[in-house]
């Protein structure tokens, strides 16, 4: 067993983005500024994209995005009940009612073969969720979406550096929101982005995001701006901090080096633990894309162990491994179940909710960190199976 605990995730912060920190600090210009500008030209460049918006939370992304699309209450939106819980609760903030379509069983994306019979006169939009970092089919997903004049707002908080067909994820659809919370691929310890091909979007969520103020600020107390400004419509406070972005600039440099060590880390818990018939690992879909590997899943066939997944999460915490839940889907959580009682057609979701869990992945482990969870799942799988079977 192992001396220490294994956490289930950690950020790589490296020194260069400390200094970028401290550079902004001593500045002393920390919110709003230069180095969130920076940031958001990186971004767009990155995933080539005319426009990347900086907010302070992917939550915060997904609002001013449904937002600018022009989302009214009443209207009905397509999403995966498999994601955390803001896809779905910034919906219901301006008003619209999310409608759920299962999820893919191998995959566990969102089945775009279940999509169309959802779909509503009051359909206005699609929300595609890229899960634990694979791409979803957007080729299938905009081909209905053209045939039924729907928008299409891509949450891809597991995706930066994501791509599908060639082509990088936040490139593809009227809007897409990554975040950069301290667990995602790369972090600004909190913070999201917004990227559009839409000039008129762009300018929407640049006004919902700070107050409907037609100048931040950097406008507005930098030498050449203007302390006067105007409030055109209702906003937020959601903009992004330059010592946040301080870190994106740099996290953003190493994102491919960071996505490679997930991806090899990711390679080696397939090879362990793909045979083991008590748990099921999604599979990569046959599409051609590249993973960014933000999460890797395991689920426990119930029928075949004697514990269940929230006492499995135990004993790997007494072998001093760390792990996460991704995720108890929308559905079932407490407060949104009487919004979804009607909805008798999520078998897979409900199958994997409750019988998921993701295990340490992030580039600050070694391939020692690796094999200690391989072996930890191999020892709680062993002494809980059914069959008992399993190989040491």
């Amino acid at each position: 067993m192992r001396e220490s605990f294994l956490p289930f995730s950690k950020p790589s912060i490296g020194k260069e983005e400390i200094e970028e920190v401290v550079r902004s600090l001593e500045s002393g210009w920390i919110t709003t500024g230069p180095k969130v500008q920076q940031f958001e030209a990186d971004i767009a460049k990155f995933v080539g994209s005319p426009h990347a918006l900086a907010v302070n939370s992917a939550t915060a992304g997904l609002h001013v995005a449904y937002l600018a699309a022009g989302l009214k209450p009443g209207d009905e939106v397509i999403t995966s009940p498999l994601t955390f819980i803001c896809t779905v609760s910034m919906m219901v903030a301006v008003g619209a009612k999310p409608v759920l379509v299962d999820i893919d069983p191998k995959t566990l994306n969102i089945d775009c073969g279940k999509i169309e019979r959802k779909i509503t006169p009051k359909t206005k939009m699609i929300v595609p969720v890229h899960f634990a970092g694979q791409a979803c089919d957007m080729d299938a997903i905009h081909s209905i979406a053209r045939k039924h004049h729907l928008k299409v707002i891509e949450d891809a908080a597991h995706a930066i550096g994501t791509e599908y067909k060639g082509k990088k994820v936040g490139s593809m659809s009227d809007a897409t929101v990554f975040s950069f919370h301290p667990i995602k691929n790369m972090t600004t310890g909190e913070g999201g982005m917004i990227t559009t091909p839409h000039k008129e979007w762009a300018d929407e969520i640049t006004l919902l995001r700070f107050h409907g103020m037609n100048k931040n600020a950097w406008n507005r107390y930098a030498q050449a701006g203007s302390p006067l400004y105007d409030i055109s419509r209702l906003g937020f406070k959601y903009n992004m901090m330059d010592i946040q972005a301080a870190l994106g600039i740099h996290q953003l440099k190493k994102l491919s080096e960071f996505n490679r060590v997930r991806t090899r880390y990711a390679v080696i818990y397939n090879r362990e633990l793909g045979s083991i018939e008590e748990i099921f690992l999604p599979q990569k879909a046959a599409y051609d894309q590249v993973h960014a590997w933000h999460l890797f899943i395991i689920a426990l066939k119930s029928e075949k162990m004697k514990i269940g997944r929230d006492e499995f999460i135990q004993k790997l915490s007494e072998q001093k491994i760390g792990t996460g839940v991704h995720f108890t889907a929308v559905h079932k959580h407490s407060y949104y179940r009487p919004m979804f009682e009607q909805a008798t057609d999520l078998q897979n979701a409900d199958y994997i909710s409750d019988r998921i869990l993701s295990l340490p992945l992030y580039p600050g482990m070694t391939e020692q960190d690796v094999q200690d969870v391989i072996a930890a799942v191999k020892k709680v799988v062993k002494e809980n199976s059914k069959s008992s079977t399993v190989a040491a």
